[in-house]
């Protein structure tokens, strides 16, 4: 990462205690902006939002997190209905309005940015919002170009880029002629589709995918190579055994080469031969809004995929200048974006905050849930670290069994010279409740005996971790209920 020449000079700070105005411009509005421009008012700042799009606050609770969440979870009932392991409790067929549904999606949407974004605007009066297209003129100047055609040059002590990203579509011959979905479209739709194709294989194509085959969509993933690929092969492994008996289908190793539409089927041809359906969702990963923000002309550096160089105090390669968020080069997840704003804002105004991303836990919310945090074996032996890792099944957790849910796993992974639990990769109904008490492990460097004595309450999925934790030393089948 890039060391910025930057620091708060006394300067600065005379202007924030003293008459003159200190002002902070920050481009975008979302989750990153707005912890950013609340840091910021705190030490004193004067702050401009600067929004090009219609509504503010960002993809998280426009289009992202809020919207697609309320998809799964109504997805997820829907499937218990169709499909509970409980015997008494006669299954049935969901009566389902997927416009309904979608209104109830945008409503929440409305009230959640209203509550945490127009809110805070309204009611600080250390914030305003200019609406339009910003672009960097030098290191304090940004020229907004507005929708009535006039220009504003703003002046800022200090700038924070916040600008988010788009959605990646492959260069597909034909693709671009064709009504094909974002993950925007999907997650709005008010019709659900017989036979639903999904181009991706990471967190957003996956979400959706499991979440339209449980509204009663015939689905079909296309995976460039395998399910999340990039992550500990067993959780692609085991989520994609998941998804087929659900009836998913999981092609792995295929790629399109050509698309076409016409007027109600879409037709693909790919390496495994010519598929066609419905509707056809592009779910590749997304990019950071930087080509028109013209910060190679002042010196800002970009890394190959177009995301702003940071580092630990959200500093870019030009002094004043900070970047947060999806636009940057950091992992796209907004707690991360909310995190790193606040530090941004902090940092502007005479603090010296950092940002640890060392044990930052992540989670996909399939069904059961991906959830990581730390390193993988390979990561760790690829940094030198020697070794050893155990896995426990789901079906060796009380509470997993008391649910008839034993689907997944837990593995963890230690360094075998101190015996630390470095790693955490699980896959697990609620796994995602799971992963947090991995994290303060890690975080704490615990080694995994301490983690094997700790009480855990009984019957909890979270259990989980010290059962695994006890199978470094013993046969946790051995072992009656609550066994320390």
């Amino acid at each position: 990462m890039n060391q910025s020449t930057s620091s708060c000079c006394s300067d600065d700070k005379a202007k924030r205690n003293g008459s003159d105005d200190f002002h902070v411009a920050i481009i975008g509005s979302g989750s990153a902006a707005f912890a950013c421009a609340i840091k910021a008012a705190e030490g004193g700042a004067r702050v401009t939002i600067i929004e090009a799009g219609e509504v503010i606050g960002g993809c998280c609770v426009n289009v992202g997190c809020v919207p697609s969440k309320i998809l799964i979870r109504a997805a997820q009932l829907a499937q218990q209905q169709r499909n509970n392991p409980f015997a008494g409790l006669e299954n049935q067929t969901p009566l389902l309005s997927r416009s309904l549904l979608a209104k109830q999606q945008t409503s929440r949407v409305d009230e959640l940015r209203a509550a945490k974004y127009q809110n805070i605007l309204d009611n600080n009066p250390a914030l305003s919002l200019v609406k339009g297209y910003a672009r960097l003129k030098d290191a304090n100047t940004i020229l907004i170009n507005k929708a009535d055609g006039s220009e504003q040059e703003l002046y800022a002590d200090k700038i924070l880029i916040a600008a988010g990203s788009t959605s990646t579509i492959p260069p597909i011959e034909g693709l671009a002629d064709t009504p094909y979905w974002t993950s925007t479209e999907a997650l709005f739709a008010e019709q659900t589709p017989e036979h639903l194709i999904v181009i991706g294989s990471s967190v957003v194509a996956l979400e959706i995918a499991q979440a339209y085959r449980r509204l009663g969509s015939e689905v079909t993933i296309l995976a460039r190579h395998t399910l999340l690929y990039r992550e500990d092969p067993l959780l692609g492994e085991k989520l994609t055994e998941c998804f087929e008996k659900e009836g998913i289908q999981v092609l792995n190793h295929t790629q399109a080469a050509n698309a076409s539409y016409d007027g109600q089927r879409f037709f693909l041809e790919t390496n495994a031969g010519t598929l066609s359906c419905d509707r056809l969702l592009i779910s590749t990963g997304r990019h950071a809004n930087t080509t028109k923000l013209n910060l190679e002309a002042i010196g800002v550096d970009i890394n190959k995929q177009g995301e702003i160089m940071v580092n630990d105090r959200m500093e870019t390669s030009i002094a004043g200048i900070y970047a947060a968020g999806d636009c940057s080069n950091m992992p796209q997840f907004v707690y991360v974006a909310a995190a790193a704003g606040s530090r941004a804002g902090i940092n502007m105004t005479g603090g010296n905050a950092k940002l640890d991303l060392s044990t930052m836990p992540a989670v996909i919310f399939t069904d059961p849930q991906v959830a990581t945090v730390g390193l993988t074996e390979e990561q760790a032996k690829a940094q030198g670290i020697n070794t050893d890792s155990r896995v426990l099944e789901m079906e060796n957790v009380p509470r997993a069994l008391a649910n008839f849910e034993t689907d997944g796993f837990i593995k963890l992974v230690i360094d075998t010279d101190t015996e630390r639990l470095i790693g955490v990769q699980l896959l697990a109904h609620e796994g995602g409740e799971i992963i947090q008490s991995a994290a303060l492990a890690i975080r704490n460097n615990m080694t995994v005996k301490e983690l094997a004595e700790q009480l855990f309450p009984y019957l909890t999925m979270v259990e989980g971790l010290k059962l695994c934790a006890q199978t470094f030393s013993k046969d946790v089948k051995e072992l009656s209920c609550c066994a320390g």
